[in-house]
């Protein structure tokens, strides 16, 4: 089972400095990103995931599909991760702050 968290959660968790992972495509993540997310598409998640440590971190992607995902993936490689349920859209809708391409 893996760990959810609320956009409002990330929201109060980043202000502290926590670190979230964004598994979109980049095509997306250039479209719309939360400041200070790290881009790591879930496409190439098997390859980068040795990068993030330990843990813990915050996961998010467009819905929470592809984000839950990748929160089991990095679960069975020993990585702490909470999925963020909703993703950009909820974090969006929220009018919490976001980066958007020209």
């Amino acid at each position: 089972m893996i760990s959810e968290v609320s956009v409002t959660e990330l929201r109060d968790a980043l202000e502290v400095g926590a670190r979230l992972i964004d598994v979109r495509e980049a095509d997306e993540y250039a479209e719309a990103r939360i400041v200070g997310a790290e881009l790591m598409p879930l496409s190439t998640l098997a390859e980068t995931v040795g990068s993030i440590g330990a843990g813990p971190v915050y996961v998010i992607c467009k819905s929470g599909g592809r984000s839950a995902m990748a929160c089991e993936f990095m679960a069975s490689v020993g990585v702490q991760a909470a999925n963020v349920s909703g993703g950009m859209m909820a974090w969006l809708q929220s009018g919490f702050e976001a980066e958007f391409s020209q």
